[in-house]
Order: structure tokens, then C-alpha cells, then sequence
């Protein structure tokens, strides 16, 4: 442990003064704490869990091991921008394989499959064989899509400066991107083609941002397609691999990750952020303060007379997306043989998107889930040891508010109805898993349901959402949400500001630290692209 303390955390003996602290461990504060060290800065990174990484860590239980949150990160081929950034900012340390030929295959009703590659003219031709009548509508969305993709950095370039300024620059950059920001993905769609089943499957990886089509804004759907137009990639040894390699450039230069670290409070002085207060009453300074855990859970950091600003009343009118379940599964024996691979699994009931949350019956019973996306860490990950022992996941949405009678009670000891209610899941789960793979049931060895309630209790995001806000027309209309905010010295890090998944985290993150220290950042990434 000594050890792992000394090259990952940081030495223990570690003391400040600190140039920034930074709240929480997650994808965008670890990019925020990584591109603040290399520029020079002292960080220290406060994690109230005593595993850092947020959604992008490990657990194990008997040989395995499962990650929480990183299933597939696009743009991580050779020479690509981001990859290049997260080589930078681990010291080339990060590895990653691919998917595959294939990184998500998706089945609708009525034997409907659609796989989507590694490669946009496959991609295409996909599309296109599954709607021979739909060419033009298809060319035209992938068109959009890599327009919108392209289009958007201007956007986010924006979101690092001071509101005034930042208003200004969006209004001149990213004038054409504004009316996608503003438009909710089903009325894009519909303006493209009359095909719902078309228009489904456009959509139908919905589950990347969180929020149906209804309500997210269509240069979100745009930005998954592009972020994933060469495939998908994982880790190699695993997504905590990210928290060691991101942190571990911290701690070589003199910073230090402290976990069972519970931020309390903002300190503020003269209106300015300068520090923080913990748990214990242990107050920690720094003249810069950046926050990756959330807009809202940040909010709930500041004094009473902050939070009645008017914008922070702003940013407590954006809602959060879905809540999720995850079962998690240990085989004993091969999944390929089944049909499993590297590449995520969609199965659908139906085709309608909008209906896709798992909600118990008025009269209490539980209906099949509307979806399953499936995923098999285990096999994308060519440092995986064992060839007879694999991991699964299932994971689908589910309502916050079916599991707030158990939020802040005591992991593993929530009571007898909880775990009923677990178990009534899992079943129902297991079953519609078997159903669509047959070949898993007798390798099962090991399953595990993770709710809400577990996700509060070790992440903490806002009513349990794994993406943070939800991506839609009015998230991005609000003047407010952007890297600095109005408490001088305080700043946004992560999702909310940037955008939806482990990459779309970590952008945020790098605003942030481009806000907070803009020549030293923009320095050291100059150098680094």
C-alpha cells in the first residue's frame, strides 16, 4: 500500500500551501488536476469515496473485477486530437485497444439489427441496407453530424472565458451551432426523415447522453455519432487505469490525491473562493478551488446568500438525467461462445425511445426493461489474465424516485425490502439477458445489482444520474453554465460543462484549468498538440 500511496495518491506527507485544490476524482476534475500540474500548479485532489476515479473505477469481487462507468471512449485512435491530449497529460503512460470491428450492435423488434463500426463508410453502408429507401436522409445525418462534431469547438472554447466575453465569442463562433444546441434531437430527426424507424435508430444510442429525443438537444446526438465514427476503445488494464496514470502525473509533481476526503463547504473570503472546509472541520486553502463533482452538488457547497443568486437559481432549474441499474455478472467460462464480444449490446422491446426508463406499475408489478445495454469488460481488455473467468453488465435506466425510501441509509444494510426489491430486479434482468443470449445462463457464477441508492452513496451525482445534467436545449441556453463562475476563484470542472461521457468530462476539466491558469495551460498544451 506504501507504495501505491507514494506513485498514486501522492506522498502522504504531503502539506500546501496548494496553488488549486480540486473537488472530487472524477474524469474532469483528474484532467483538471493533470493539466494544472504539468503547467506547473501544486493540486490537491479531495475525493470523498476511498477509491479514487468517480464513475471511471474498479471494484472486484471474488477473481472479478468490474468498471462502473467506462464502456467505450471514442476518438482514441492514432494522431487524434484527444488522444494525443490524454497521452500528454499521463506522460504517454494511458494505453488503449479497440473494440473491435464492431463496438456496439443494436437489435430492435422484428429482427431488425444495425451494427455500427469502426469506420464511417461501413458505417453508411449499414445504414443504408437496413434502409434502402432512406439514402439521401442517411448522407444528410452524417453530414450533420460531422459538421456539428467539427463545429462545436468554438463553442466549448467559449464556455473557458468570462461570461460577457465568452456570450460574445459564442455568438461569433459558434453562431451555426446554436440552433442545433437549441433543437431537441426529435425534431431534428423528424425534419430529415419520415422513417420512425429511421429516426430510432439515429437516436438509439440515446443511452451515451442520458436524456431520449425528446428532450436532448440534437448536437448531442450529433456529437455521440461523431465521437464514435471510428469506433470505440477501452482501456488496457482496466478504466482504473485512467485514476492511475492521470493522478499519478499528479503526484509526480508534487501534488496529492487524499481520499476519504469529504468536502463540506466552500470556503469564501470578501466574496472569493479560498479554500475548502472538510467533513471534520478541517479547512484546506488555496487561491483556486475547481469542482468535477457536479454544477449542483457544487452549489450545495456555497453560503445560503450565494445560492439565492440569481445564478445559481439559473442553474437549479436544469434537471439531471436518468438514474441507472447495473447487474453485475461473473462467468465461468467463455461469453464468445455465446456470442459475446469486445462491442457493447443494445437490445430493444420496442421502437420508441421515448418510453425507454424501467418503472414499476401503478399496481406495483415489475414489466420487462424497455432496454438492456449489455457490455463485457472482460473481453475488451487485452491484459485480462484469466481465459475461463469473465465479467458482464447490464445496465438500463430506471427512475430516481423508485429508490429514495433507501438513499442515505447504510450500504449493504438498507433492509429487507430493498434487497426484495433487488432481487425482483435481477431476475427480471437475468431473464431478458437470457433470452437474447442463451449460451450465458450456464456460465453464470456471480451477480450483483447496483442501484441508485449505491450510486449516491459512493459518487454522489445529482438524484443518481451517471451523466450529470441533462443534455438538453435549455442546459445549453444557459448563460451560466460555463467553466468560471461568478465566485471569483471558483470554477466548474466536468460534465456539465463540457459534455456527456468520459471525454466529454474531461473537456470540461480542461476548461476549467484553462479559466483558472491560462497561459501556463495553454503553454503547456501548445506543446503538447
Amino acid at each position: 500500500m506504501s507504495d501505491l500511496r507514494q506513485g498514486f495518491y501522492g506522498k502522504e506527507s504531503a502539506g500546501g500551501p496548494w496553488d488549486a485544490i480540486v473537488i472530487g476524482s472524477g474524469a474532469g476534475s483528474m484532467a483538471a488536476a493533470a493539466l494544472l500540474a504539468h503547467a506547473g500548479s501544486r493540486v490537491l485532489v479531495l475525493e470523498q469515496h476511498y477509491v479514487p476515479g468517480g464513475f471511471t473505477h474498479t471494484f472486484t469481487r471474488k477473481q472479478y473485477r468490474w468498471d462502473v462507468g467506462v464502456h467505450a471512449v471514442g476518438e482514441m485512435g492514432p494522431g487524434s486530437p484527444p488522444a494525443q491530449l490524454l497521452s500528454a497529460l499521463t506522460d504517454g503512460k494511458l494505453e488503449w485497444a479497440s473494440l473491435g470491428p464492431v463496438y456496439d450492435a443494436f437489435h430492435y423488434p422484428d429482427g431488425v439489427n444495425v451494427d455500427y463500426p469502426d469506420n464511417p463508410a461501413t458505417f453508411r453502408a449499414n445504414l443504408r441496407a437496413a434502409f434502402p429507401r432512406e439514402r439521401a436522409a442517411i448522407d444528410r445525418y452524417l453530414k450533420l453530424a460531422t459538421q456539428i462534431g467539427d463545429g462545436l469547438r468554438g463553442y466549448y472554447l467559449a464556455k473557458a472565458l468570462p461570461r460577457t466575453l465568452g456570450t460574445v465569442v459564442e455568438s461569433l463562433s459558434a453562431r451555426a451551432m446554436r440552433h442545433h444546441l437549441t433543437t431537441t434531437t426529435r425534431d431534428a430527426l423528424a425534419s430529415l426523415t419520415p422513417d420512425p424507424r429511421l429516426r430510432a435508430v439515429l437516436a438509439g444510442q440515446w443511452g451515451y447522453c442520458g436524456a431520449p429525443p425528446s428532450r436532448s438537444a440534437f448536437a448531442m446526438t450529433a456529437l455521440v455519432t461523431k465521437h464514435f465514427i471510428w469506433g470505440g476503445s477501452y482501456p488496457k488494464g482496466g478504466s482504473a487505469r485512467l485514476a492511475a496514470t492521470l493522478l499519478g502525473a499528479v503526484a509526480s509533481r508534487c501534488g496529492w490525491t487524499r481520499v476519504m476526503a469529504d468536502v463540506k463547504r466552500v470556503l469564501l473570503e470578501r466574496g472569493r473562493a479560498v479554500g475548502v472546509e472538510l467533513a471534520g472541520g478541517e479547512q484546506l486553502r488555496a487561491p483556486l478551488v475547481l469542482s468535477g463533482i457536479g454544477a449542483l452538488p457544487t452549489l450545495g457547497l456555497l453560503p445560503d446568500e450565494v445560492q439565492r443568486a440569481r445564478w445559481a437559481t439559473s442553474l437549479r432549474t436544469l434537471q439531471p438525467a436518468p438514474a441507472h441499474v447495473c447487474l453485475y455478472l461473473g462467468f465461468q467460462g467463455d461469453p464468445r461462445a455465446a456470442g459475446a464480444s469486445g462491442a457493447n449490446q443494445w437490445f430493444y422491446e420496442s421502437w420508441d425511445n421515448e418510453d425507454q426508463v424501467w418503472k414499476v406499475t401503478p399496481d406495483g408489478e415489475l414489466p420487462r426493461a424497455p432496454v438492456l445495454y449489455v457490455s463485457f469488460p472482460s473481453l475488451k481488455d487485452p491484459l485480462h489474465a484469466d481465459p475461463r473467468s469473465h465479467t458482464g453488465e447490464v445496465v438500463t435506466f430506471v427512475p430516481w424516485d423508485h429508490f429514495t425510501p433507501w438513499v442515505g441509509k447504510r450500504w449493504r444494510q438498507r433492509g429487507a425490502d430493498y434487497e426484495a426489491f433487488k432481487r425482483r430486479m435481477t431476475e427480471q434482468l437475468l431473464g431478458q439477458l437470457f433470452e437474447r443470449m442463451p449460451g450465458l445462463k450456464p456460465m453464470l457464477d456471480h451477480a450483483e445489482l447496483s442501484t441508485p441508492a449505491t450510486t449516491d452513496h459512493f459518487v454522489r451525482p445529482t438524484r443518481g444520474s451517471i451523466y450529470g445534467l441533462e443534455p438538453s436545449p435549455a442546459r445549453f441556453a444557459n448563460p451560466w453554465l460555463r467553466a468560471r463562475t461568478p465566485v471569483p476563484g471558483l470554477f466548474f470542472a466536468g460534465s456539465d460543462v463540457g459534455s456527456v461521457g468520459v471525454l466529454g468530462a474531461m473537456l470540461g476539466g480542461v476548461l476549467a484549468a484553462v479559466a483558472a491558469e491560462p497561459w501556463a495551460t495553454l503553454s503547456f498544451l501548445r506543446r503538447a498538440m
